[in-house]
């Protein structure tokens, strides 16, 4: 079985591989160069950075991508949505990806300025939705994905469901860590696949040594769904903080940026987030895969792309 053609809109990688564009600093440029550079789409995460940020971001990753595709993933809930497009516009960005909620407006900016979008969704409903919106492809994700979830059905029921429903290319999302979880997704129907827990044990990834540390140790059963203030359950790793959301003892915020257009203000998701990428593991949240205990290494992004071609061959 061949590696299918992705295409989304012009863009066809070399390899139908996404890396997942995970917010606050977990996916910046380096980690995203390094994806196109070995032919996959590499995917910032705007969400959480400031417009000066994410224009530098992407002209770093401009840089290092040798003339690969970059894109950059920004949820619909962040305050600051309709600047962080617009920036990522300005700055030609060669696909924008979207999920957390749904904007008309992003396809009229998309149609505008000839960038494809790609739409995240978890049903049915919802890729019938962008399709008739204008996206160029959807990415359906599963329950098995980390961080925010727009389901509770396994991506193995979705993909197939959402295949049959649209004519735009599926690419999978949720749980895929390797390359026989790859082959899998290929056969429902899958012209590609989104992957973000793989790579953040990436020697490109910008993480703290102890964010890494948990993936590397976390065992099977290790990610639960928390409740988080965006509105939307989310898989992340057992640990005290996660605990004290489990037991509704989350400490509640000292201050509020209003990042988020709506918020419980439960805790901060960001302060969070940002606790634990900076390597303050037990006082954040470290939102990863149902999988990641199947990663056992980090690797170069390079190397990465090759151990899943092998596997993805092995698989046949």
């Amino acid at each position: 079985m061949q590696l299918p053609e992705l295409r989304i809109s012009r863009l066809i990688p070399k390899f139908p591989i996404i890396q997942g564009g995970m917010a606050v600093r977990v996916s910046t440029s380096a980690l995203a160069g390094a994806v196109a550079k070995a032919g996959g789409i590499g995917v910032i995460g705007a969400t959480g950075m400031s417009l000066e940020e994410l224009k530098e971001e992407i002209r770093k990753a401009r840089v290092l991508a040798n003339k690969g595709i970059i894109g950059v993933n920004i949820m619909y809930a962040a305050r600051q949505f309709a600047e962080l497009v617009q920036t990522a516009i300005k700055e030609k960005i060669d696909v924008i990806f979207s999920g957390a909620g749904f904007s008309r407006d992003l396809f009229r900016w998309g149609k505008e300025s000839d960038i494809p979008i790609v739409s995240i969704v978890s049903s049915v409903k919802a890729a019938r939705l962008a399709e008739r919106s204008g996206a160029a492809a959807v990415v359906a994700e599963g329950v098995e994905a980390g961080g925010h979830l727009g389901t509770d059905h396994s991506v193995k029921e979705i993909v197939p469901e959402i295949v049959k429903a649209v004519k735009i290319p599926v690419i999978a999302a949720g749980g895929i860590v390797n390359g026989r979880d790859m082959a899998d997704m290929v056969k429902l129907g899958a012209r590609g696949v989104q992957m973000a827990t793989r790579f953040v044990l990436s020697k490109e990834c910008s993480v703290s040594d102890k964010f890494k540390q948990m993936y590397l140790q976390a065992q099977e059963g290790d990610t639960v769904i928390i409740k988080s203030p965006v509105g939307l359950p989310g898989r992340a790793l057992k640990n005290p903080f996660v605990r004290l959301i489990s037991q509704g003892n989350s400490p509640e915020p000292d201050s509020c940026t209003a990042c988020l257009k709506d918020c419980s203000r439960d805790y901060c998701i960001m302060e969070a987030l940002i606790n634990a990428r900076e390597g303050r593991v037990d006082e954040g949240i470290v939102f990863a895969g149902k999988n990641v205990h199947k990663i056992k290494d980090i690797l170069p992004v390079q190397a990465i792309f090759e151990k899943l071609l092998a596997e993805y061959a092995a698989a046949q």
